[in-house]
């Protein structure tokens, strides 16, 4: 059946192949075409097409069981990283924060009321988050969601977070809308945001804003640690100077390049 609101420029075909790759999760990265049908509400027959469309693709092998996706699905994902320049930018600046922390440190962006992890530069560590590019946790209780929540109005704050996660993660912290308005208050009067074990036990991590040009914020970039390896203290007044000194460069050099003239040469006749 064709989705609700869509135009008559909506491509049906490209959304179902769409949902078929994004109903594969950690909980479930290889099935049945049954199990796919099942997950994306498709007829077996068009789940089947699909499949075998990226199969031939490259997005999705068969296996003795069913389907997996295959590494090329990270295309997708790095095209998006690559055409924001934010990667290429960030990765120095990110290495010598983990340098100068030993902690793990990440820039996340928004995605509805979830944040997505999509630059991340990690640290071997006896007690670690499983963290990747593309993860995704509910934006409210983590600290690189906290400083792009207190960057919106309230208008926008709302429309987001009335969007559900997708994320498949129950945070601990649960906040009525008195208690979430209050905590993005102090986020934005101080500039930064402080995780203490809001979306799972023993994680901490303190973030600030990335801001372009304009002065907008575009992203997030934290350090993340365990509260068993790591103090309050320590995050607080030895590695938050030092996020805050590279959130700033960061910012700077992007709005540099922003400013960069790009000149497109035609190809020779």
């Amino acid at each position: 059946m064709p989705r609700e609101g869509t135009g008559p420029d909506f491509i049906e075909a490209l959304a179902r192949g769409l949902d078929v790759i994004t109903a594969f999760q950690p909980s479930r990265p290889e099935m049945t075409l049954a199990e796919v049908a099942s997950a994306t509400g498709l007829a077996r027959p068009t789940a089947r097409r699909i499949l075998i469309t990226l199969t031939e693709l490259g997005y999705v092998r068969s296996s003795a069981r069913g389907y997996l996706l295959t590494p090329r699905v990270l295309e997708l994902g790095v095209a998006y990283v690559r055409s924001t320049g934010l990667w290429e930018i960030a990765r120095p600046h990110l290495e010598q924060l983990v340098e100068r922390t030993n902690e793990s440190c990440s820039i996340g962006q928004l995605d509805g009321s979830d944040i997505v992890y999509v630059a991340r530069v990690a640290v071997p560590k006896i007690v670690t988050l499983a963290v990747q590019i593309g993860t995704r946790f509910p934006a409210l209780p983590t600290s690189l969601g906290k400083v792009q929540l207190a960057a919106l109005s309230a208008d926008e704050l709302d429309r987001v977070l009335a969007e559900p996660s997708r994320s498949g993660l129950t945070p601990r912290w649960q906040p009525d809308r008195a208690e979430r308005d209050t905590e993005l208050r102090q986020v934005r009067a101080r500039g930064w945001a402080l995780t203490d074990e809001q979306l799972a036990p023993g994680i901490r991590s303190v973030a600030a804003p990335l801001r372009d040009g304009e002065g907008r914020v575009i992203a997030g970039v934290n350090v993340n640690c365990h509260a068993a390896e790591t103090p309050l203290e320590t995050l607080l007044e030895h590695h938050l100077p030092l996020l805050l000194q590279t959130a700033g460069e960061i910012s700077a050099d992007f709005a540099r390049l922003a400013t960069v003239p790009h000149v497109t040469v035609p190809a020779p006749a």
